[in-house]
């Protein structure tokens, strides 16, 4: 497919030694905020929209403005925890033929910006691939885990032997309906952070965030250790600031891939990019002091 990134055969098949928080890990990423009493800032970009490369320059662009933590969506037919912003965007990508190779390949070209680079995808691509080979190639290609949004903690064994042997975080998520035997479950299978959904539903930007997101974070950390980043609904500075006093990160996505769909240019789509991850990174860095 034309403007493609493709993993070549031995990168592809080359190993990753397994780490524990090391440099350039999402725990590492969390364990420098905290030394600066600050929440984390993650941006979620899906691959391949408006094109590959376009997807790349906006993620790199998050970087340079402050996002700490890169998340790169993996584009599927039927993404169920996604609302029309991304849905549009993910149709597109995959009209333009973006596979799961090409994904790849993209997280290991943002993971080369030192931000820890997570794939968020749903769970089929991953057991078509392979959750081994996927895990494999991730690992090679520079990336630092996987969310995977639909990914119960009790049918995940393979995915988290296959992650844990190649030194990949993994991310599941809770919400505020989810009891605290769900919650421990999701604790015990999770290395990077546990993603809390802010609200019942699926992402998009909303007018407030979820009311019930603070109590449902409060919940968390009586029963974990493990950081805990808010998502779904987050699309403001203001927002964004609000939820890194009690959070200990904030992901903001459809508001960037809102940016992209309605940018006149894919390099004013990045540009736009750039300057709200620069006014995130500035809330969220600032909502503690």
């Amino acid at each position: 497919m034309s403007g493609s990134l493709e993993l070549d055969d031995q990168a592809a098949s080359a190993k990753s030694p397994p780490s524990s928080i090391s440099m350039g890990s999402v725990r590492s990423a969390f364990d420098i905020a905290r030394t600066q009493n600050r929440s984390l800032l993650v941006g979620y970009l899906p691959a391949g929209f408006p094109s590959i490369e376009a997807s790349a320059r906006a993620a790199e662009a998050m970087v340079a403005a402050g996002v700490d933590v890169v998340e790169i969506g993996l584009p599927y037919s039927d993404p169920v925890m996604d609302g029309p912003v991304i849905q549009e965007a993910v149709d597109h990508a995959l009209r333009d033929g973006v596979r799961t190779r090409d994904v790849l390949a993209l997280a290991g070209r943002v993971a080369a910006t030192g931000a820890p680079t997570l794939v968020m995808t749903y769970w089929n691509p991953v057991e078509r691939y392979s959750p081994a080979q996927f895990a494999r190639d991730l690992a090679a290609a520079g990336g630092a885990g996987a969310i995977t949004p639909d990914l119960i903690p009790e049918e995940a064994g393979e995915w988290v032997a296959a992650a844990q042997h190649e030194g990949l975080d993994t991310v599941f998520l809770v919400a505020p309906s989810s009891p605290d035997v769900r919650i421990r479950a999701v604790a015990a299978a999770t290395t990077g952070f546990v993603y809390a959904a802010s609200t019942m539903g699926v992402t998009g930007a909303r007018t407030q965030v979820g009311t019930a997101a603070q109590g449902l974070v409060e919940r968390v950390r009586t029963l974990t250790e493990v950081p805990i980043a808010v998502g779904l609904g987050v699309s403001t500075p203001e927002q964004a600031a609000e939820v890194a006093q009690w959070a200990d990160g904030v992901i903001v996505g459809s508001a960037f891939v809102r940016l992209l769909l309605d940018a006149p240019s894919q390099d004013a789509g990045v540009a736009a990019v750039g300057e709200l991850a620069a006014a995130l990174a500035q809330a969220v860095r600032g909502a503690r002091r």
